[in-house]
């Protein structure tokens, strides 16, 4: 080919909608997956797929055992890019085919540009525990769940991750898991759960209602895409098999990717696919599963009015003003014994079955609540504890240099209770306070005071009211701080 030619060829594979194939580590066509993306396969893949101007890779930092977390931002509209979509996957080392997702979204977009609105400002982080990737488990390379870690941001994945975020201010945010189909309840009765792909909204009571209803709405308006394209689908649900068994959508506490950025004013969502684990092959169907991501991650990002709109409303929610009111007790119940219909799939024949249950519980409760404080005073003696944690949740405090007079309410701690409560399936270590009288104090220098008229107040909230059913004091390095009887090292100011 001539130099002519070879300038012309550039020319047009520049241009938007006419680049050329991304050499990848899957195949052309996403649903024959059938091997996940290994980390080195990414690393390199991800290399070739940049493009400046237009695709960035990034390292926003490094795993336990070194390895790089990547970032990846799509943005072809430049300045008019201004609804801001974050998509990030395999907190679960084990949960793979959000990440192969994502991958081949990226490979598409790469060549074919015009796949990606231009109003779309696109950061997608494809595998947040790459330790727990490459060793095919769960937890980090420190043996820890990344997603009971949105509180203390103590693992370097998830310390990357908010500090994205909380740089990004997405408007749409998605957490990208995979659960199992065939556990041994479903197994007992010849059965396993019937969805391939299952999608949920946040649903923290710190969250305005306006967010969650449309976050439910966009749930429930993906089923009929996913119908039409052959994959059992519903509302992600955790629990064991019906009639018997409790199911619930997952949990309304703060500690996970989905109601941490939701917090942060994104629409946010949680996205499972269905595993077959006991199967000899378990990702014999990744395509299927890749192929029902892919659905529900276009799904969201929508049409224009669509992103306007989501766009308007998470805006409108980083400016809502704090409730009066703080729920600090609420739970999954089935208010008025209200009957399901739940699918189930037949293992040995593949047919589908319904089974009615009244153990479906789709309403959260409020059952305890307390005023919200304007501010909340670190005893001095805990404050070295609580700094890495404010630090690493980007929120803003004061370090007293002098006495100041405060009106405070203390908390004292009745107990923690460490079982798992299995009446209101309630995960373990709940604390159990009382409120004290308030009374005028003067705070000694030292005192750390975290405001409520700050940009994140409802993260502040959710690290540190001591009131809360679940908090800081059942983990690590604070369980020590709570001494029942006394008061907690975080009190509320008013």
């Amino acid at each position: 080919m001539s130099g002519a030619r070879h300038a012309i060829l550039a020319l047009l594979l520049a241009l938007p909608g006419l680049a050329g194939p991304v050499q990848a580590p899957f195949p052309a066509d996403h649903r024959a997956l059938r091997k996940t993306v290994s980390y080195a396969e990414m690393t390199a893949f991800l290399k070739a797929a940049a493009k400046p101007g237009f695709i960035t890779v990034s390292e926003e930092g490094r795993s336990t055992q070194g390895r790089s977390l990547f970032l990846v931002h799509l943005n072809r509209g430049g300045a008019k890019a201004r609804f801001r979509v974050l998509y990030y996957a395999q907190q679960h080392g084990d949960e793979v085919a959000g990440k192969d997702a994502l991958l081949t979204l990226i490979r598409d977009i790469a060549e074919r540009p015009t796949l990606l609105p231009e109003d779309v400002d696109l950061y997608l982080m494809p595998m947040l525990n790459p330790d727990g990737a490459e060793a095919h488990r769960r937890f980090n390379g420190a043996g820890e769940d990344l997603n009971r870690d949105h509180l203390l941001l103590a693992q370097p994945e998830t310390r990357a991750l908010h500090r994205v975020a909380r740089r990004v201010r997405p408007h749409l945010a998605v957490d990208s898991h995979e659960f199992g189909r065939d556990g041994e309840g479903y197994r007992a009765r010849g059965w396993e759960a019937w969805p391939v792909i299952t999608m949920d909204a946040a649903n923290h009571p710190l969250i305005p209602e306006y967010l969650k209803t449309a976050g439910l709405a966009a749930v429930a308006a993906a089923e009929p895409l996913q119908r039409k394209a052959g994959h059992a689908y519903r509302r992600y649900l955790v629990g064991g098999p019906p009639p018997d068994e409790e199911m619930r959508p997952s949990t309304p506490e703060v500690d996970d990717g989905r109601n941490g950025l939701g917090t942060l004013g994104a629409l946010s969502f949680i996205i499972e696919a269905g595993v077959r684990h006991q199967a000899a092959d378990p990702q014999a169907d990744l395509g299927e599963r890749v192929d029902g991501y892919r659905i529900l991650y276009r799904h969201l990002l929508g049409d224009r009015p669509w992103r306007d709109r989501v766009r308007g409303l998470a805006e409108r929610a980083r400016r809502e003003p704090l409730p009066p009111f703080i729920a600090t007790n609420v739970f999954w119940a089935n208010l008025d014994g209200k009957v399901t219909a739940v699918k189930v799939r037949e293992a040995a024949t593949g047919r589908t079955l319904e089974v009615p249950t009244a153990s479906a519980m789709s309403d959260l409760v409020v059952k305890g609540s307390v005023p919200t404080p304007k501010a909340y005073a670190i005893d001095p003696a805990a404050a070295a504890r609580f700094l890495p944690v404010l630090e690493a949740q980007g929120l803003r405090f004061e370090t007293l240099a002098a006495p100041r007079r405060v009106s405070l309410e203390p908390v004292k701690l009745l107990r923690l209770e460490e079982p798992y409560d299995e009446l209101y399936q309630r995960y373990k270590d709940r604390q159990i306070v009382a409120r004290q009288p308030r009374a005028e104090v003067e705070l000694p220098a030292g005192t750390v005071l975290v405001p409520l008229d700050q940009d994140l107040a409802r993260r502040a909230i959710q690290v540190l009211e001591p009131c809360l059913l679940y908090g800081l004091y059942g983990y690590p390095g604070f369980r020590e701080l709570a001494i029942p009887g006394a008061a907690l090292p975080v009190s509320r100011v008013f």
